[in-house]
């Protein structure tokens, strides 16, 4: 390899039929061509203005370089891209396309925000404009689905659930927690889903303290998700699904006070519920028996806590599990709702479906990092988890558009792969900004259907 400092390049000599040789000479190049669909998203969604605006800007006016939109559109379109980190931004500072995605001019504009520039950023918030951030997201996810569906849903279906993250030094609110074995924080996601569409689209992200019960907060988001959904869609019918950890009393008294409101909550087993679900358990053990596979039967009860005003209902399924070579055992499981339809319906084709945000929060986790929170100052790890949130909206609205092409059902790792990673060199005339792309592009059809849905011409 050479050390030419204007051209390096790389010699690769006995490998092809002819040396081929390979430079490092394209100045105007950039390895994220295809960000620009990022820009056309935000354009529709307005997401990043609304984010900004919440944002307070204290600095000298005569002494900023870098607006706060740019910094927030700089930090979440590189999450969206790949690069969790603010220190990818000495990087990315001179990268033409992501210039572009700042709205600055991709050749002559001044370089992007430095690392230091964009850690006193992500350091700079408070809770207020925190929550304000939070709102501003659930608003412009709501508002999208409401223009797609013209605010005729039928059944809008709410799922909250926390999820690990690790936490690795020592930062503000980071405690140990027994059921993830590990130092962390525990976010709360929240979800949305329409009618029967398989995707949930996410509408809020709150990180808690490692210690937090899953239940803290959890009315407050809820009473904030509520009236947004109702006023998007008056004639809806909301459907609430949550995890064990949701099942305490404020929680459950705030569901059944809601109207029009369905909710499927499952509950951790205790020696009263075992007993009630004994009866079942029995011909449940003896289909595992003459099957030898694992078997279940559901069944139902009235059931009142300790702590709760009344009774409820609550849905046993009472199930064996055997696996090759071990012994079969008892996993008896309990849902508690208000909806009145067969008990196994309401097990498995409305608590069971909620499983699929786990493949949501998957792809927070390993496409987008939202688990890179390694800041010491909480408020500024949770700054960093709403940006997480709001590139991934970026990255949904991208799937919606694919509908019906090779991209419809991608993870967010295979999209960003398939349409934003695509060499480009872009070249800047009086008149326009050409961005060249590969001609040998196998999802081209993929990439032509989402921007002209975004409103781009063919030419």
């Amino acid at each position: 390899m050479t050390h030419d400092a204007t051209t390096p390049c790389l010699l690769f000599a006995d490998i092809f039929p002819k040396p081929v040789m390979a430079k490092f000479d394209q100045r105007q190049g950039s390895s994220d061509g295809g960000a620009i669909l990022l820009r056309a998203a935000d354009r529709r969604l307005g997401l990043i203005r609304a984010l900004a605006a919440c944002l307070d800007d204290e600095r000298q006016a005569g002494k900023v370089q870098h607006e706060v939109s740019e910094m927030l559109t700089q930090r979440v379109m590189a999450i969206a891209c790949g690069y969790a980190d603010a220190n990818d931004a000495a990087r990315l500072a001179s990268d033409p396309v992501h210039k572009l995605l700042v709205g600055r001019d991709p050749v002559e504009g001044d370089d992007l925000a430095s690392q230091p520039t964009l850690s006193r950023f992500e350091n700079s918030t408070d809770r207020k404009p925190l929550y304000r951030l939070g709102e501003a997201l659930a608003d412009c996810v709501i508002e999208r689905h409401r223009r797609r569906l013209h605010g005729r849903a039928r059944r809008v279906s709410l799922d909250l659930d926390p999820t690990d993250d690790p936490t690795h030094g020592a930062q503000q609110l980071s405690f140990f927690n027994g059921h993830y074995d590990t130092w962390c924080y525990l976010p709360l996601l929240g979800f949305l889903s329409f009618d029967d569409e398989a995707e949930q689209y996410l509408a809020t992200a709150v990180l808690q303290p490692g210690n937090a019960p899953a239940g803290r907060g959890a009315v407050d988001i809820l009473r904030r998700l509520l009236g947004r959904i109702r006023r998007a869609f008056p004639g809806a019918v909301i459907r609430g699904r949550l995890d064990g950890g949701f099942a305490t009393p404020e929680v459950l008294d705030f569901l059944d006070a809601q109207p029009r409101l369905e909710y499927t909550v499952a509950m951790a087993k205790n020696a009263v519920l075992e007993r009630r679900a004994a009866p079942a358990m029995r011909p449940a053990r003896r289909l595992s028996r003459r099957s030898d596979a694992t078997e279940h039967v559901y069944s139902e009860c009235r059931y009142r806590a300790r702590k709760w005003p009344r009774l409820r209902r609550v849905i046993l399924k009472a199930e064996v599990v055997r696996h090759p070579g071990r012994e079969p055992k008892d996993n008896p499981r309990f849902v508690i709702t208000n909806l009145k339809q067969s008990p196994p319906w309401i097990y498995e084709r409305v608590y069971c479906q909620r499983g699929d945000i786990e493949n949501r929060i998957k792809e927070l986790h390993e496409g987008l990092q939202i688990d890179r929170t390694s800041c010491t100052r909480f408020w500024a790890n949770q700054f960093r988890v709403l940006m997480t949130a709001a590139a991934y909206v970026l990255m949904q609205e991208l799937r919606l558009r694919a509908a019906r092409t090779a991209c419809a059902c991608a993870q967010v790792w295979t999209l960003r792969e398939r349409l934003l990673k695509l060499g480009a060199r872009v070249v800047r005339s009086l008149r326009r900004v050409v961005i060249h792309l590969p001609l040998a592009f196998p999802f081209l059809a993929s990439f032509r259907q989402i921007a002209l849905s975004f409103g781009a011409s063919s030419g």
